[in-house]
């Protein structure tokens, strides 16, 4: 027990040492650890209820203070909504999507495709990969804005949705993974010596796929988050009451002439958001693979 807890400390401490020699990295992980906080603690943060309409405020420039002394940091809205309030409860709804999206489609896709890559070759392989195939035929955004057409916008259709059309590259990528692991040694041993099958997927081949899934994982969630405002954008994603990064942008579009803050603080959020996960995830990347480990 002392040993594995002594090993874990020595990982810890080496991921640590290996981030703080590159302070961009580390600067993003800050930055993405201060949206988290910013979500989770968005009802002390917020100054102003986000959905509190008052058009006798609306469109007002950032820093603008009321007679009343209300100060607004990043201006209003066209209907007076308070920018600031709104963009700290949107982060709760990026972060919501963004993680539980990646949670539902990579526990499905790592699965069939640890089902398919141990029976490669077998009839059961080849109609997971047809489906993957025939999946990966249309446009993934079109595919989400078709289901989301019939079922209708909301938070839970939203991640259904986007999980569904999402397990496709867990899949492949994992199914790839595991046929060249079931041709090792250690497999080929656990096999002679009667490993039932299920054993051997999960307690020797899954494991030695969690760094390329781990990797592919944090850069999904950045797509799903662009994903998920792009939706709002268009009217499909959660419904219009619930303040959202991509539906502060389409309600900004027909005003972004003169109220250029209803715009730009939204897309600033989302942009800061999507670089900081693909900057950690491009580094996540290089420290998980043995060939560039000193």
């Amino acid at each position: 027990m002392a040993e594995r807890t002594g090993r874990g400390r020595d990982r810890a401490g080496r991921f640590f040492r290996r981030l703080l020699q590159t302070p961009l990295v580390a600067l993003a992980l800050l930055i993405l650890i201060g949206i988290i906080i910013m979500a989770i603690a968005a009802p002390r943060i917020a100054p102003y209820d986000p959905t509190y309409i008052d058009v006798v405020r609306r469109l007002q420039p950032p820093l603008w203070t009321s007679e009343e002394g209300e100060v607004h940091l990043l201006g209003t809205d066209s209907l007076g909504r308070d920018v600031f309030s709104r963009i700290v409860y949107g982060s709760r709804i990026s972060l919501i999507v963004g993680l539980t999206v990646v949670v539902i489609s990579g526990t499905f896709g790592v699965l069939l495709g640890l089902i398919s890559g141990y029976a490669g070759g077998s009839l059961l392989d080849d109609i997971i990969m047809r489906l993957a195939d025939i999946q990966l035929a249309f446009p993934f955004l079109l595919i989400a804005i078709a289901f989301l057409a019939v079922l209708g916008p909301g938070l839970v259709n939203v991640v259904i949705v986007l999980a569904l059309v999402g397990w496709v590259q867990y899949a492949r990528v994992v199914r790839g993974q595991t046929m060249a692991l079931r041709e090792k040694e250690f497999v080929e041993a656990a096999r002679a010596i009667g490993v039932k099958h299920g054993r051997i997927i999960f307690r020797h081949i899954l494991p030695n796929t969690w760094a390329p899934t781990i990797v592919l994982a944090s850069f999904a969630v950045a797509s799903t988050i662009l994903t998920e405002a792009a939706l709002s954008f268009l009217g499909l994603g959660v419904k219009p009451a619930v303040p959202t990064w991509g539906g502060m942008l389409a309600d900004g579009r027909d005003h972004i002439t003169v109220s250029w803050w209803i715009v730009l603080f939204p897309g600033l959020a989302i942009m800061i958001t999507v670089l900081c996960i693909n900057v950690f995830g491009d580094w996540l990347r290089d420290y998980l693979d043995p060939r560039l480990r000193v």
